[in-house]
C-alpha cells in the first residue's frame, strides 16, 4: 500500500465515524479501493461478472459492518480481508455447486482463463495466469498479494491471519511451482 492510501485511511476512518460525513466518506472508500480490490478478487476468481458481484458484496458487507470496524487494523487491511473471504467462499460454493474436486476446479479455472473475452495479454501473460491457476488457493492468494499487489509480508499477515514465516514459505513454494509449470509448458510449445 502506498503512504498516500495509509494517510487517506486515517482521514477516511475519521469521516466514516462522523454521522454527517459517513455516506460521502464511504463513497470515497469505494472510489479509492474499487480498482485494487477488483484486481485482487479477479486474480482469484476467473470470471469478470462474478468478480464484479464479489466486489459489490465486499462493499455491501463493509457498509453493513462499518460500526464494527474498531480501527485495530488499517481500513485497507479490513477491506482486503472481506474481499478475500468473499472470493474464497465463492470459490468453495462454486466447487460444491459444480461438484468439482480441487483438481477439477483447477482445470475449470484454466478453461475460463483461455476463454476470457476480457483478457488482453500476450502468450507469456496467459502462461503465467495458467501457472498461477494450478496453485492451491492459499499459495495463489499469497503469490498474487506479493507479486501483483506488492504487499509486504506483515500486511499480508494482518489480512490472512498467518505468520510472516508461513507466508514466505508459501510464496517461495508458489514461485517454484510457477517456474516449473512455465518451463514444462514452454518446452511443449
Amino acid at each position: 500500500m502506498s503512504t498516500a492510501l495509509i494517510k487517506d485511511d486515517a482521514e477516511l476512518v475519521s469521516r466514516l465515524r462522523t454521522p454527517g460525513q459517513c455516506r460521502k466518506a464511504f463513497e470515497d472508500v469505494i472510489k479509492l479501493y474499487s480498482e485494487p480490490l477488483y484486481h485482487t478478487i479477479r486474480r482469484l476468481v476467473p470470471n469478470h461478472e462474478d468478480t464484479n458481484d464479489l466486489l459489490q458484496n465486499t462493499f455491501v458487507k463493509a457498509w453493513m459492518s462499518l460500526e464494527n470496524f474498531r480501527g485495530d487494523a488499517k481500513l485497507s487491511t479490513w477491506l482486503y480481508k472481506i474481499a478475500i473471504n468473499e472470493s474464497l467462499t465463492h470459490l468453495a460454493r462454486e466447487r460444491k455447486r459444480q461438484n468439482l474436486s480441487l483438481d477439477d476446479q483447477e482445470s475449470a479455472i484454466i478453461n475460463q482463463i483461455e476463454a476470457d473475452e476480457y483478457f488482453d495479454g500476450n502468450q507469456a501473460d496467459l502462461l503465467l495466469r495458467k501457472a498461477i491457476a494450478t496453485l492451491p488457493e492459499k499459495q495463489r492468494l499469497v503469490f498474487n498479494m506479493k507479486y501483483f499487489d506488492e504487499m509486504k509480508y506483515e500486511e499480508m499477515s494482518d489480512i490472512l491471519g498467518t505468520s510472516v514465516g508461513a507466508l514466505k514459505t508459501s510464496y517461495h513454494l508458489a514461485v517454484k511451482k510457477i517456474e516449473n509449470f512455465v518451463k514444462k509448458n514452454s518446452l511443449q510449445n
